[in-house]
């Protein structure tokens, strides 16, 4: 697995070097002299147009790291957590890496992603600023087996949508799960009778939606700070 790109590069050195396999540089002094030397034994030095063919025409900034793949949690250590987000068929890198890194910060304690079976988690890492090398984060393609195992051990289940509850006049259960839908279709028809709350964000202005990486970060904070 390749990353790139300084500051997501400079944060898996620092914090993940045992899951570190090669460090490409093609900028001179773009690793400080510190982690140069750390790396040493490990350090390649690459041309231009081999970075970029590596980053795959990506803005990688004179820095290139390959990883050992990521290796993915489980439902059974989730179900162990009090806050979990549910990504009801989502696919984009951008919005699930902005979400990995909100829900990471925020105080979450897992996610889980349904509706596919794979991603390409190079493309989370550095969307998500290398939140995802610390955030436990498990694919399972069916999100009923996901919501009724999290629902057997006293999991509620809270779900995002503009018709919802709004989530300032809202109390929280301990033990919690907010599913977010795609950004066209929203949460599926077989996920809604799993739900056991609508919870939606009041707007100050009439409009469609937010964004929804940016809805994901408000309904996380005030899920993580009003629990009854």
């Amino acid at each position: 697995m390749i990353i790139y790109g300084k500051q997501v590069c400079l944060h898996a050195l620092q914090k993940h070097e045992s899951a570190i396999k090669t460090v490409y540089i093609a900028k001179k002094g773009v690793l400080p002299q510190k982690l140069f030397e750390s790396y040493k034994p490990r350090v390649k030095f690459l041309e231009e147009k081999w970075a970029q063919s590596m980053s795959k025409g990506g803005n990688h900034q004179g820095l290139l790291v390959e990883m050992e793949p990521l290796v993915q949690s489980d439902i059974s250590t989730l179900k162990q957590e009090n806050f979990i987000v549910v990504l009801d068929t989502l696919t984009d890198t951008g919005n699930i890496g902005a979400i990995v890194r909100s829900a990471y910060a925020l105080g979450a304690d897992g996610i889980i992603a349904t509706g596919v079976k794979t991603l390409n988690f190079a493309s989370i890492i550095r969307t998500s600023s290398g939140a995802l090398l610390d955030m436990p984060f498990v694919i399972i393609p069916n999100i009923l087996d996901v919501l009724n195992e999290l629902k057997q051990v006293d999991f509620k289940v809270y779900g995002a949508g503009m018709d919802g509850d709004r989530v300032e006049s809202c109390q929280f259960s301990k033990k919690r799960v907010l599913v977010l839908g795609s950004e066209g279709k929203g949460i599926s028809k077989r996920a809604l009778s799993k739900i056991d709350q609508m919870v939606s964000i009041g707007m100050k202005h009439e409009f469609d939606s937010l964004n929804v990486s940016a809805a994901a970060a408000i309904l996380i904070h005030r899920m993580e700070n009003a629990v009854k």
